[in-house]
C-alpha cells in the first residue's frame, strides 16, 4: 500500500487516484461486444458465453427445476439469514414511498407530482469471483415496492452453466421468473436492445467490473436509463484514537476482497493507529481464502496521516468514496460535515458488511468518485415522477395574463395565442 503522511493539497489529487484502465481500450473490447449481440441476439450470446464463461450453454433462460434444485441446496440457516436481511430492507425502503401532494400555486391553478413506476427494468447480478446474492435484495425489493412490471435478472453462469443456488433462491423469493445466464458487457447489451430471450428494458442497474461499467454508460448514450456509473468496489475509513484497529482492518480487507482492482484507503490523524492497522492487515490478511485478490487490491490503496479531523473530512470530501466508516470519537459531529459519499456508517461497531447485507440501506452504491453527483439505489431509482396540472376558468384568468406577457417578451406568439383564446372564450366551460 502507498502511506503517505500530512500531504500538501496540491497532491490530494494524484494520491487520490483509482486505478482503472484507460477509457478508450475498455471501449475498445466493449463496443465489439455491445455490436455483435445488437446484430446477433441469442447466437451471439451464447457464442461470448463461450468464449468469456467458457461454458457451451444449452439454454440462456434459468428453468424451473433449476429454481426448484436452488431451494433444496441454500441451507436453512442462509435461508433465515436472507429472510433477516429481506426483511430490513423492505422497511427502509418502504418508508421511502412518497404521497401525492397537490398545491393551489394560485387560485384555480391546481399542481401535483406523481410517482410511476417504470415498467420494464433489468437487473445486473455480479456472480464472477463471487456471487452477490445480497444485490438481488437490493435491486428486487424495491424494485417490487415501486410496482416494475416487468424484471429481468442476468448473471454469468459457471464452468457447469449454473447459477449459484442462493441467486437463484433469492430471485424466486422475490417472484422474479425471468432470469438468464448471461454475464459481462454481453448482459448489458442484452437488456439494452433485447433478444429472441432477453426483453428489452428501459432501465438498467446493478454493479459490476470495468468492462459492465463501460457497457452501461455507452448504452445509456443510445436511450437506456441507468442507475449510474458504478465499477469496482471502494471503501473509506476514517479513524481517531478512539478506533479500533482490527475492526477497521477487517474492513478494509472486507472491500480489497471484491477484487484485485477494489480500493481502499484509510486516514487518521493518529500515527500510532497507523501502525497498528497495517499490523492488523497483515495478520488478517494471511486467514482469508481470497487472499491473493485482497492483496493485490492493497497494492492499489492508501494510508494517509492527516494533521487534523477537519483536514481529514477535506480530504475524504475530495475522494469522494463509495462506503465511509467513521471510527471517531465525536461521530456526530464528523458525520455533519461529509458532504460527498454513497453511504456512511457511524461508530466502531458499524461494519460495512452491514449496509452490504441486512441493515436496510441499499448497497448499490456510487464509486469512481461519482459520489460527487450521484445518490445510490433507493425507490426513487425505480420511479418516474410525472407532473400534472389542471386550471380552471377562474384560474386562467388569474395566470393568463402573465403567461401572455411571458410569451410575448420571448416572441413565441402562439404559446400567447394559446392563453389569449382561452381568456377571450364566452361560452360556459365543461372544466
Amino acid at each position: 500500500m502507498n502511506i503517505y503522511e500530512y500531504p500538501s493539497r496540491d497532491i490530494w489529487e494524484q494520491i487520490l487516484a483509482r486505478p482503472v484502465l484507460s477509457l478508450e481500450n475498455l471501449e475498445n473490447i466493449v463496443k465489439p461486444v455491445l455490436a455483435a449481440v445488437k446484430e446477433g441476439g441469442d447466437k451471439a450470446l451464447f457464442e461470448l458465453t463461450a468464449k468469456f464463461d467458457k461454458v457451451a450453454l444449452k439454454s440462456l433462460f434459468v428453468s424451473e427445476s433449476e429454481f426448484e434444485e436452488a431451494k433444496r441446496l441454500v441451507d436453512d440457516t442462509l435461508k433465515e439469514a436472507i429472510q433477516i436481511a429481506y426483511s430490513n430492507i423492505e422497511k427502509f425502503h418502504n418508508i421511502q414511498k412518497e404521497e401525492v401532494k397537490l398545491v393551489e400555486t394560485m387560485p384555480g391553478v391546481r399542481c401535483w407530482r406523481k410517482s410511476i413506476a417504470i415498467q420494464k427494468v433489468g437487473l445486473y447480478i455480479p456472480g464472477g469471483t463471487a456471487p452477490l446474492f445480497s444485490t438481488v435484495l437490493m435491486l428486487g425489493i424495491p424494485a417490487k415496492i415501486a410496482g416494475c412490471e416487468e424484471l429481468v435478472l442476468c448473471t454469468p453462469p459457471d464452468k457447469e452453466g449454473k447459477i449459484h443456488p442462493a441467486i437463484l433462491y433469492t430471485a424466486n423469493l422475490l417472484g422474479i421468473s425471468k432470469v438468464f445466464k448471461v454475464g459481462g458487457s454481453q448482459a448489458i447489451a442484452a437488456m439494452a436492445y433485447g433478444t429472441e430471450s432477453i426483453t428489452k428494458v428501459y432501465k438498467i442497474f446493478g454493479p459490476g467490473n470495468q468492462y459492465v461499467t463501460v457497457a452501461k454508460q455507452l448504452v445509456s448514450k443510445e436511450g437506456v436509463a441507468i442507475d449510474m456509473p458504478a465499477g469496482p468496489s471502494e471503501v473509506a475509513v476514517l479513524a481517531d484514537s478512539t478506533g479500533e484497529p482490527a475492526f477497521i482492518a477487517a474492513d478494509l480487507l472486507s472491500q480489497a476482497e471484491h477484487g484485485a482492482d477494489s480500493q481502499v484507503l484509510f486516514v487518521s490523524t493518529n500515527k500510532a493507529m497507523m501502525k497498528n492497522v497495517e499490523d492488523e492487515l497483515n495478520i488478517q490478511l494471511e486467514q482469508l481464502p481470497r487472499k491473493d485478490l485482497a492483496a493485490k487490491a492493497l497494492e492499489n490503496s492508501t494510508f494517509v496521516l492527516a494533521s487534523n479531523l477537519e483536514e481529514a473530512m477535506d480530504l475524504i470530501n475530495a475522494y469522494a468514496p463509495e462506503h465511509l466508516i467513521l471510527q471517531v470519537q465525536d461521530v456526530e459531529m464528523v458525520a455533519f460535515k461529509v458532504v460527498n459519499a454513497g453511504s456512511v456508517f457511524m461508530g466502531n461497531y458499524t461494519p460495512e458488511a452491514a449496509g452490504d447485507y441486512a441493515s436496510g440501506t441499499n448497497h448499490t452504491l456510487p464509486t469512481n468518485g461519482y459520489a460527487r453527483q450521484y445518490s445510490g439505489v433507493s425507490l426513487d431509482s425505480f420511479v418516474k415522477k410525472i407532473t400534472f396540472q389542471h386550471i380552471s376558468k377562474e384560474g386562467i384568468n388569474h395566470i393568463g395574463p402573465a403567461i401572455e406577457t411571458m410569451a410575448a417578451a420571448e416572441e413565441l406568439q402562439a404559446h400567447k395565442n394559446a392563453v389569449t383564446l382561452r381568456l377571450n372564450k364566452k361560452t360556459k366551460p365543461s372544466s
